[in-house]
């Protein structure tokens, strides 16, 4: 499926923003987006429709540079829906927040599209954020901008992009002097931003969420590594994740652990033919903690084989990725080492461990 460019604009009461952005991209030689999106307050969606619908400027650019027009109508203006139709209170600044914060998870939740936010425009709080909102839900193909302007040009309200043609439009200071629209400069400048989307879980990712519930999410995961063991319910709790495991798995977990805890060189997996007897012992202490079945003790009564390592490994991992993505790194049974001596461990120590409800101890 071909990918397309989604241009979302936040803008205040200078609508020129986009034009402008479209005119830096075109510039660039880089595709023009299919989609143009705005995010405005209740008078910047007036202005907005007045001047890029209405006036025409929009169809002007796109005619101008002989490209094609994506649709864009009113429902491309997307208004920030305060309760004082602008930002003049703490309640006002959270609706745009989650409101900013909500366009841009959905507008994310497209895997075919690539997402370009201009902050040229709008509110600086508006425009903090939408780029915070973007490190957020942002993806390695989004993008973020803004636009330099030729100062003399700079928010003048007869301005809206340079002209393949000449011109002229006067000054806003006293001297009145003549401004030709076609030497303007607009340069197109990228901003580097964190992309945090690998800490958020699924469920904020695809239901809507507060921005600050999102933020909040975030720093949870980017914080230091801890893991909490409760051995009666069998789950491991990681920032508020839990994971359930079956004893099985649960027990092997918990050997890896514990041999890490006590100093001991970690475990290699076992080689085909060649189970290993005192591994299956020491898993077994565990296990019976837990669960006492015969299948298993069947299992291991020649030693542990390297198809049940594997197994309970490959288990394991894939539960704490489906559950913690990107910050599952530091909880998967991780190898290390070169071949025929790779052995396997945890990338946590003692102090990062906490265990509860459990009749064995990390000793």
């Amino acid at each position: 499926m071909n990918s397309k460019t989604i241009l979302l604009a936040v803008t205040g009461l200078t609508p020129q923003v986009v034009t402008e952005t479209l005119y830096a991209i075109y510039q660039q030689g880089q595709s023009m987006p299919a989609e143009i999106h705005i995010l405005t307050t209740a008078e910047g969606y007036q202005r907005a429709k007045a001047l890029l619908i209405e006036e025409g400027w929009l169809a002007k650019f796109y005619s101008d540079y002989q490209l094609a027009k994506p649709p864009f109508t009113e429902q491309h203006i997307h208004c920030l829906a305060t309760e004082s139709g602008d930002i003049k209170s703490p309640a006002d600044n959270q609706i745009m927040a989650d409101t900013i914060s909500e366009s841009i998870r959905q507008f994310t939740a497209d895997s075919h599209s690539h997402l370009h936010v201009s902050i040229a425009g709008g509110r600086k709080t508006m425009s903090y954020y939408a780029g915070h909102a973007l490190s957020l839900y942002g993806r390695p193909q989004d993008r973020l901008s803004h636009v330099l302007i030729t100062a003399e040009y700079e928010t003048h309200p007869l301005f809206y992009y340079p002209t393949p043609y000449s011109q002229i439009i006067y000054s806003n200071d006293a001297s009145r002097k003549a401004l030709d629209t076609q030497n303007a400069e607009v340069t197109l400048i990228d901003i580097a931003f964190v992309r945090l989307r690998h800490g958020l879980d699924q469920a904020l990712l695809e239901g809507k969420s507060s921005f600050s519930a999102a933020v909040n999410k975030a720093q949870q995961m980017l914080g230091p590594a801890f893991l909490t063991i409760d051995s009666k319910q069998l789950k491991l709790v990681i920032k508020d994740q839990t994971i359930k495991l079956t004893p099985a798995d649960f027990a092997f977990y918990q050997w890896l652990l514990n041999r890490q805890a006590k100093a001991e060189i970690a475990p290699t997996c076992p080689s085909n033919g060649a189970p290993d007897k005192d591994y299956a012992e020491q898993y077994l202490l565990y296990y019976r903690q837990l669960q006492d079945s015969d299948r298993t003790h069947q299992t291991l009564v020649e030693g542990m084989s390297k198809v049940f390592f594997e197994q309970r490994k490959s288990r394991i991992n894939k539960q704490l990725k489906q559950t913690l993505h990107h910050a599952a790194a530091p909880y998967l049974i991780s190898p290390f080492g070169k071949r025929p001596q790779t052995r396997y461990r945890i990338g946590l120590e003692v102090e990062q461990i906490q265990i509860i409800h459990t009749t064995g101890n990390l000793a």
